[in-house]
């Protein structure tokens, strides 16, 4: 029986439960390897020895070898090392925890087998400015975009352009009384301009406004691709980023087709970047021009998976990793 390791953490959603489902439909076995349990709880060891390489994560349930497993899905990283820190002398702390990262991303990377998501990939999606030269060169319409760590430069683009949005590239928050807040995208005017001085201790992305008749999420799993729209411009938290009613919005996307040609340029992105899994946003203008704003390595799709007849999406990502449909060889020694 074909092993398939899913790594993730002890708290994300229903999702692993429902490809988990589908692979063992598909006559797989599953093992799951929570990485906030490591490495106080979960033991993983890869040794070479005698001319072979073998590697065991050891649980508190079971002990399995993982250098015959038949493919990863590396789906989170979240809290690794948890419980490190009261278990240790602080000064040692940082040290180890890279040790700790290094050893597991490590593993990951080095495992002989079809990934579906690596460390190194996430990596490299992590470049919103690779992603936005890679789409123009597809030939794929992005909104006049601004990096900058340059107060002045970013004044001269806001003042061309009048309506400006500024985002973080990264999934950037601020930790307050133990209390996580996002910052989303939002507009700046012209009455922000004396604010921007503060670039200079931290870049940020600016982009023209691009008026919306719909945003389009859309989940590729190997060449299948789900595409789900929704009319954000209905709720007034969501006008700018439909991130800040995400929840109220949950069940009001909907299925949609993509142009041909648009389909076409985003499973070539895939191909580029040599991954079988993406969720891309997409801004559709009221002239009805396809604008690609983002591609996200390891993108969230169970609330639309919900929105499928029978968690399509789940099913997908199960017949990739089970090699029950078309995927791109990413082996390490391919």
């Amino acid at each position: 029986m074909n092993k398939i390791l899913i790594i993730t953490h002890t708290a994300d959603n229903f999702s692993i439960e429902k490809v988990t489902e589908y692979i063992e439909k598909n006559g797989c076995e599953v093992i799951r390897f929570d990485v906030d349990l490591y490495p106080i709880q979960n033991k993983l060891s890869t040794i070479f020895q005698d001319g072979e390489w073998v590697s065991i994560l050891e649980t508190k349930d079971a002990q399995y070898r993982l250098d015959d497993i038949a493919a990863i899905w590396y789906r989170r990283a979240y809290n690794i090392g948890n419980g490190v820190k009261e278990e240790m002398d602080k000064k040692f702390y940082g040290a180890a925890m890279g040790e700790i990262r290094n050893t597991l991303f490590g593993f990951i990377e080095s495992v002989d087998a079809y990934a579906l998501g690596k460390p190194g990939v996430y990596r490299r999606l992590d470049s919103k400015e690779e992603q936005l030269k890679v789409a123009v060169k597809l030939g794929l319409k992005i909104p006049e975009t601004c990096l900058t760590n340059n107060p002045e430069e970013a004044r001269k683009f806001i003042l061309k352009h009048q309506n400006v949005v500024a985002k973080m590239q990264t999934g950037f928050a601020i930790y307050e009384d133990g209390v996580e807040s996002v910052v989303f995208t939002n507009v700046v005017g012209e009455d922000k301009l004396e604010e921007l001085d503060s670039l200079v201790y931290c870049p940020m992305q600016f982009q023209k406004k691009i008026e919306k008749k719909k945003e389009l999420r859309v989940t590729i799993v190997g060449q299948d691709v789900y595409a789900f729209e929704i009319d954000s411009q209905q709720s007034e938290d969501a006008k700018v980023d439909w991130r800040k009613d995400g929840v109220n919005l949950l069940t009001k996307w909907v299925r949609t087709e993509l142009p041909a040609d648009i389909e076409a340029k985003l499973l070539e992105l895939l191909d580029i970047y040599n991954v079988d899994y993406g969720a891309i946003d997409i801004i559709v203008s009221p002239e009805d021009e396809y604008y690609f704003i983002e591609i996200n390595a390891a993108g969230e799709f169970f609330w639309l998976d919900n929105l499928t007849e029978d968690n399509f999406i789940s099913k997908s990502i199960a017949d990739v990793l089970c090699d029950k449909a078309p995927r791109r060889n990413n082996m390490v020694m391919a």
